[in-house]
């Protein structure tokens, strides 16, 4: 980390709100579902495919996740009336009330399910920060039973665990998002090592694909995605059994590469009125973020 991405890390809470909303608008869609439908519809005209989250994770009050339930029930409904083909939505349990009630907030997936299943669509259960895992990986085995072709989770390459998670979770064909994992956790739980991190994706991807599960390869290293192309050429994974996945504003060029190659790529889309605590929680999770976002706001000054 350097001494720049460390000072910008640190000083977020000193940032007027409209600068940092200038430097994370390339990163988030807008406040409103339109606005993340506007985006969706230009991602779709470049052969992109996307994801949609709603911000808002980390709720204190039951009220917040029943109403982020309904929210995501009428974004998939929205969806299924918008004519958007190939998108599907992201959840963080957090945001459902994941660290109010585990059975609540299962509660509160299995109604967002019922919507998604009738919809044919698919919701992707994204990872969080290490006191989350368990809990996150025991209601996505409860739903993969309930709903087994409707719904997915997120695992990381950072975190010691994910290789005996996984084979825990590939007992049949899982959906998977694999990613290197922004949160900065404690050497004891996660490798700090880029090398070994990088070393970890590329061993885990292998794992899932020898295991049969469908892969959404989430990265924007040029290097992942090289090792990703070999794994797949290796085991000869046909192209509607994994899919490339990347973040809104990062890396375009590098986007447009791989679908011009033929591959299935999915973007994730976030949106929602919430954009500022997402966006310095982001940014100070991880520092290097932070002082790209700050060098980018003068490169456009």
């Amino acid at each position: 980390m350097s001494l720049l991405d460390r000072v910008v890390s640190l000083s977020l809470p000193l940032i007027p709100r409209p600068i940092v909303g200038y430097f994370s608008r390339p990163y988030i869609a807008g406040p409103s579902m339109e606005d993340a439908f506007r985006v969706v519809r230009g991602l779709a005209g470049e052969g992109a495919m996307a994801t949609v989250d709603i911000l808002g994770e980390f709720i204190t009050a039951p009220q917040e996740a029943a109403a982020n339930t309904e929210a995501y029930r009428t974004l998939v409904e929205r969806i299924a009336g918008s004519g958007l083909r190939d998108t599907n939505v992201s959840v963080k349990l957090s945001a459902l009330g994941l660290l109010l009630d585990r059975g609540l907030c299962l509660d509160n997936m299995r109604r967002l399910m019922e919507v998604v299943r009738d919809t044919r669509n698919f919701v992707r259960i994204d990872m969080e920060d290490s006191p989350c895992t368990t809990a996150t990986l025991e209601i996505y085995r409860t739903l993969r039973g309930e709903y087994p072709e409707h719904v997915g989770v997120v695992l990381q390459s950072r975190l010691r665990r994910t290789a005996d998670d996984l084979e825990g979770l590939t007992q049949e064909p899982a959906n998977f998002r694999l990613c290197k994992g922004i949160y900065l956790e404690p050497r004891t739980i996660a490798f700090t090592d880029r090398r070994i991190i990088q070393r970890s994706f590329t061993t885990l991807l292998d794992r899932m694909f020898e295991r049969g599960a469908y892969v959404g390869i989430a990265t924007h290293d040029e290097e992942l995605v090289f090792e990703a192309l070999d794994l797949v050429r290796r085991y000869r994974v046909g192209r509607d059994r994994y899919e490339f996945q990347m973040l809104l504003g990062v890396d375009p060029e590098l986007r447009r590469i791989l679908i011009a190659g033929g591959h299935r790529l999915r973007v994730y889309v976030p949106y929602g009125e919430r954009w500022y605590p997402y966006s310095v929680r982001r940014l100070r999770e991880n520092p290097q973020i932070a002082g790209y976002a700050f060098k980018a706001l003068f490169k456009r000054a």
